[in-house]
């Protein structure tokens, strides 16, 4: 696509080569006043399947709306989404993490195809935002983002609830803490409305992240999603989005490193999911920009830690948004300079003109910094013999009894073993849960592990049971849960010959992930160790081939 932006009207609108073109618009119903504006392509994840997504139909129709008022010409087109809660815990999460390359393939096919001048992106669960962002750096032409927004949070017994709650639910039921009753209580009251679960999990962690980096308007990632205030931000970002177009401003002219930085900083004082892990290195990739994960602790060491929302605490995305929102949070880092305040973003001001006057108005939800949770941020990446390669941590959400475990291994070469062991009560305190083969490659697809450490935290193991696994956790895991273990088994990694009883030790603090046994013995292990293979076929056959390692943002390779 050209670099020269044509703000004055579409590709097409005229000379006599694009008349065949043109044939096709007038087949459309397109009048000749829409083929001379902009073509604005909006890109909708709107389905009936994912709660996140089942009010999008009513995003896109004002963003619509938004882009028509501004002189555009808006065009819709669709991007898949899968339910991650839906899909927890069978072989529908193995399908999950690899929907972000395809979102990302398909909306640059779509978006190049039909050469776009702009494009209005309307993601909202968890790989839905990070595979758009992809394809924005890809296609680089005027971008802005604009959610399907939270779900508010649910109420069990006068107290808010949510997703976490529900699976954590499931092990208090099997280990007798709650009756049927309340149970069912549970399941018909934490998920109260459409919106993205309404804790700091995955999706909104991306969202609240898309502010932060500067592709989103404020409130994108915390204004509810059924407050009309959503809609007034749709309509604002399909009029933002024209004013992009006059001034050339691309996303790779705002996904910069430095703005990269800026999302680290927020994720950190946020807490967000360690999903961004993944995610944050796959987007900066796009851009060009290489994020080594060890720029985590970095940050991470610099930037306090200053909300708890579920599952680390007992607030909500509403409450964030109450508080202030995204732009209060990078004010208090702001105090002690831990942004980049110059950089442009989609509202055409730097990060400093944004965020300025954004008071934090309620410290209960958002700490001052002066007053943090602790110094150091949300997320920690741990190395070690275990984890050459790292691994993740969501620190801000283990109990300060488990920041340092040492224990015997319990060892499972897949999901549904261990929650088959953890709900059948085999697992016991002190223990550490190994689980393998569940990584990029190995899973294929390396599913989330909500079930089985919502089952520990359920049954009253969080605070004397760790689990570690080649896999990942949902946003709403909670505890001392510490997944992207890399190398992964099933290349090779060395998570791949540990044993029932071996000694493993978490360090967090110390930022350390050790299997306690002599180093000749892991010498004769990894000679004699063929990692497991299994069959498959399809897109995760070529998705495994493809894919890297966790520590690489599981982005596929490019070199074949």
């Amino acid at each position: 696509m050209s670099d020269e932006c044509r703000c004055t009207g579409n590709f097409f609108h005229d000379g006599s080569e694009k008349a065949p073109q043109r044939s096709l618009f007038n087949a459309l119903g397109m009048t000749k006043e829409e083929m001379d504006r902009p073509l604005v392509g909006i890109v909708s994840s709107f389905n009936e399947i994912v709660p996140g997504h089942m009010n999008i139909d009513k995003i896109t129709q004002a963003v619509k709306t938004g882009v028509a008022m501004a002189g555009g010409t808006p065009v819709v087109f669709p991007a898949i989404a899968v339910c991650d809660g839906i899909a927890m815990g069978h072989l529908g999460m193995k399908y999950s993490l690899v929907t972000r390359d395809l979102i990302a393939d398909s909306t640059e096919c779509m978006a190049l195809a039909h050469h776009f001048d702009a494009l209005v992106m309307i993601p909202n669960c968890d790989k839905n935002v990070p595979g758009l962002l992809m394809a924005a750096a890809r296609v680089n032409v005027p971008t802005i983002f604009v959610s399907g927004g939270p779900m508010l949070a649910g109420r069990v017994k006068g107290e808010k609830r949510s997703l976490s709650s529900m699976f954590e639910a499931v092990g208090a039921y099997t280990s007798g803490k709650i009756d049927e009753a309340e149970f069912e209580e549970f399941e018909n009251k934490v998920c109260p409305t459409c919106g993205s679960c309404s804790g700091m999990y995955t999706a909104n962690s991306m969202n609240c992240l898309t502010e932060a980096i500067g592709m989103g308007l404020k409130g994108n990632g915390t204004i509810p999603a059924v407050y009309s205030a959503r809609i007034r931000l749709a309509k604002q970002a399909g009029m933002q989005v024209m004013e992009l177009l006059k001034k050339n401003i691309r996303p790779r002219d705002i996904m910069t490193k430095e703005a990269f930085e800026n999302a680290l900083a927020v994720d950190m004082a946020l807490g967000c999911s360690t999903n961004t892990m993944l995610h944050i290195p796959a987007i900066a990739h796009e851009c060009g920009i290489d994020i080594n994960l060890d720029i985590a602790n970095e940050i991470s060491a610099k930037t306090p830690n200053i909300c708890h929302l579920a599952p680390a605490g007992h607030a909500y995305m509403e409450d964030l948004e109450e508080a202030g929102g995204i732009y209060a949070v990078m004010n208090e880092l702001d105090k002690k300079n831990l942004l980049h305040t110059d950089l442009i973003t989609v509202t055409g001001k730097t990060v400093g003109e944004n965020i300025a006057g954004c008071i934090n108005r309620d410290h209960n939800i958002i700490r001052p910094i002066e007053d943090p949770y602790s110094e150091t941020g949300g997320i920690a990446v741990l190395r070690g013999n275990l984890a050459m390669d790292g691994s993740v941590v969501k620190r801000s959400a283990v109990a300060p009894e488990m920041l340092k475990h040492t224990g015997p291994a319990r060892v499972f070469d897949c999901e549904e073993d261990a929650q088959a062991a953890i709900l059948g009560g085999k697992i016991k305190a002190g223990d550490v849960v190994v689980i393998r083969y569940e990584g990029p490659k190995g899973g294929p697809g390396m599913r989330e592990m909500l079930n089985p450490t919502s089952a520990i935290m359920g049954m009253g193991l969080g605070s004397s049971v760790a689990l570690i696994t080649d896999g990942r956790f949902s946003g709403a895991s909670r505890g001392a849960s510490i997944g992207h273990v890399s190398p992964e088994a099933a290349v090779g990694g060395i998570i791949g010959i540990v044993q029932d009883g071996d000694p493993i030790t978490v360090d967090i603090p110390n930022y350390t992930l050790s299997l306690d046994v002599d180093q000749a013995e892991i010498d004769l292990r990894m000679a004699a160790f063929t990692p497991k293979k299994k069959e498959l076929k399809g897109y995760l056959k070529r998705y495994a081939a493809l894919v890297t390692s966790g520590a690489q943002g599981a982005v596929l390779r490019e070199d074949i």
